[in-house]
């Protein structure tokens, strides 16, 4: 991790006032994962062309989100059938900022994410009110039909193309939490390439020179599949296997 800090020093910065620019809330988005071990070499190869956000003299950011789902699962069920036009709904917290929001993200049958958002004044998670009504305003679900399904903590390193039309997020650290039940998977990085269209990006350049293969499983999916049993995973079967093979390489 000492590597890691001091590589991501050798970044020029930004604010969350300039990253603002590029919030892309319409977005396309390309996943990737892959080995802690290779982080440094991605970082010292985006270095030429990223910022990094930098928020009260961090240049990573501790982030905590609850999902919210049906008793029986249904979003987790509709991504894993491949259905579009679906919804995930979720609490997040910036923790090191003291910044929480109410979350909802459509995936659209042309595959673009658009994302709905409100600001709360803290981290008391509830769907009554204001979120409640957002909630039933542009989803099928209702407040009373939803529950707490998994709690999703991990770092985050946050970088703006220098163009200013693409953000990069690449999360470490991540552990999932499900009632008593706790998930670690310290050595898997996920990053994530969002432009508000599909085009040029250094960053997918970095990743085809390292011979990194996009994925497309998302954090809660990979959560709700290692967390809660009997739980249909057919269909992420051979991503499931991508993970734990990376989980145990040592590039």
């Amino acid at each position: 991790m000492s590597e890691v800090l001091d590589l991501l020093k050798g970044f020029e910065s930004i604010n969350l006032e300039e990253l603002a620019k590029v919030k892309l809330l319409d977005r396309m988005d390309r996943k990737y994962m892959f080995h802690s071990s290779q982080l440094p070499d991605v970082l010292s190869m985006a270095k030429e062309y990223y910022y990094i956000l930098e928020v009260t003299e961090n240049r990573y950011s501790r982030y905590s989100t609850t999902y919210f789902d049906t008793p029986d699962h249904e979003m987790y069920i509709l991504h894993h059938n491949g259905k579009l036009n679906r919804h995930k709904v979720r609490f997040r917290s910036y923790v090191d900022s003291d910044l929480h929001y109410f979350e909802i993200k459509f995936k659209s049958n042309k595959r673009r994410t658009i994302k709905s958002r409100l600001k709360l004044p803290d981290n008391k998670w509830s769907l009554e009110g204001e979120t409640g009504q957002l909630l039933e305003k542009i989803t099928k679900y209702k407040a009373d039909s939803l529950e707490p399904a998994l709690q999703v903590n991990y770092n985050r390193i946050t970088l703006a193309s220098k163009k200013m039309n693409e953000r990069i997020t690449i999360d470490f650290g991540l552990n999932y939490k499900m009632k008593e039940k706790k998930v670690e998977l310290p050595s898997l990085i996920i990053a994530e390439v969002k432009q508000d269209r599909s085009s040029g990006s250094s960053f997918t350049h970095i990743m085809h020179d390292m011979q990194i293969h996009s994925s497309s499983l998302s954090k809660y999916c990979l959560g709700i599949a290692s967390t809660v049993d009997n739980i249909k995973t057919n269909n992420f079967k051979s991503k499931i296997r991508n993970v734990n093979k990376i989980l145990s390489s040592h590039a």
